[in-house]
């Protein structure tokens, strides 16, 4: 027996705004659950969900819970025949798009990390966060310059409409304002591909959902907000069966 899957999707600024638009531009039905990134997916309940302790979670349809940005990117991949946000598998355009996801998801949000860490790590000295400002500015403006280079001269990372590849890019971009760690204008072609997907109607409804306004309008394809405690109340319920 299936069910709508859920889909967790964390707060503030959360990497997973990304596949909330690629849910939107496939157009099947999903439901939609926020989670506080600096609170409750810190709790014991959540690291029965996610070990991990992180976002995103996909709730599958038939209650397996599946985790990893990438893996829940092919679970989405797998459900496109009509090859909305994705390619006939096998062709070069496909290995092109695993290609740019495995690149954006690995090396170009783990550049990020340096920059999270010192935000978050409470007992590092200012001179411990300071090196690490400064290797994650470093780190962040190598990835920026590798990605600006792989870049065409398309609208998309891969052709004339989004792919889960611009999925994965878009939910992680936008941290380089955030931390301000590198100067936008000096990647013209990144700067073009963010403004264009960040305009689109699916980005900002994920954005407007990430922030909490409930009267937000997307595709349609979103069935409901689905509290985090009955999530974990039924996933927990239905692994312990």
């Amino acid at each position: 027996m299936t069910t709508t899957p859920i889909f967790t999707s964390g707060f503030p600024l959360g990497s997973s705004a990304g596949l909330v638009a690629a849910f939107e531009w496939l157009g099947h039905p999903y439901r939609l659950t926020r989670v506080d990134m600096l609170g409750e997916m810190r709790t014991e309940a959540y690291k029965r969900l996610n070990g991990r302790v992180e976002t995103p979670v996909l709730i599958t349809g038939e209650g397996r819970v599946l985790t990893e940005t990438m893996a829940i990117a092919l679970w989405l991949e797998a459900r496109d025949p009509e090859r909305r946000i994705s390619f006939e598998p096998g062709t070069p355009e496909a290995d092109r798009m695993h290609q740019y996801i495995a690149f954006l998801n690995t090396a170009f949000t783990g550049a990020f990390g340096p920059l999270w860490v010192a935000l978050e790590a409470e007992d590092a000295t200012e001179e411990e966060r300071e090196t690490l400002r400064k290797f994650g500015r470093d780190f962040v403006a190598t990835r920026h310059a590798q990605l600006e280079a792989m870049i065409g001269d398309n609208d998309y990372l891969l052709g004339d409409r989004p792919t889960l590849a611009d999925a994965v890019f878009a939910g992680v971009a936008r941290w380089t304002d955030f931390h301000k760690a590198v100067n936008p204008s000096d990647y013209p072609r990144i700067l073009a591909l963010r403004n264009r997907i960040e305009a689109d109607p699916a980005f900002r409804f994920a954005v407007a959902i990430e922030d909490g306004d409930t009267t937000a309008t997307g595709s349609g394809a979103m069935k409901g907000l689905v509290p985090l405690a009955d999530v974990l109340r039924d996933t927990s319920a239905a692994l312990a069966a």
